[in-house]
């Protein structure tokens, strides 16, 4: 797992927190340890100036230079930190998967009855 910062995970003063560190953190409490790689740059330059690899990679993640950015372990890509911590709370690590049949209600009950066994 993979989460693209700009400079750091630490708090600052910034009303609702620093999109990155509340990205990081919400992976962090539920159970992840992710590999951040900083991009440094800042959101507010052209995308010509933000030309540093880790922005450079979140641009062809994500079609925007911008970070936070999560690449899960099965290179699912997360932009946004709201879209993040979102994931990490529906997504608890250790959480055990959901069976394929669960997100297919039909499918979950077509073995079902006495006329499914021919």
């Amino acid at each position: 797992m993979r989460l693209y910062v700009c400079w750091g995970t630490f708090w600052t003063p910034r009303p609702g927190g620093h999109p990155c560190a509340n990205a990081y953190h919400a992976l962090v409490d539920a159970g992840y340890e992710p590999e951040v790689i900083r991009s440094y740059g800042l959101a507010l330059l052209p995308d010509a100036l933000n030309g540093t690899p880790g922005r450079k990679e979140a641009k062809r993640l994500t079609g925007k230079t911008t970070v936070p950015v999560l690449v899960t372990d099965d290179d699912e890509v997360v932009a946004d930190s709201k879209n993040i911590v979102a994931w990490a709370k529906a997504n608890p690590a250790g959480a055990p998967a959901a069976p394929d049949d669960a997100a297919d209600p039909a499918a979950a009950s077509a073995g079902d009855g006495p006329a499914a066994s021919a």
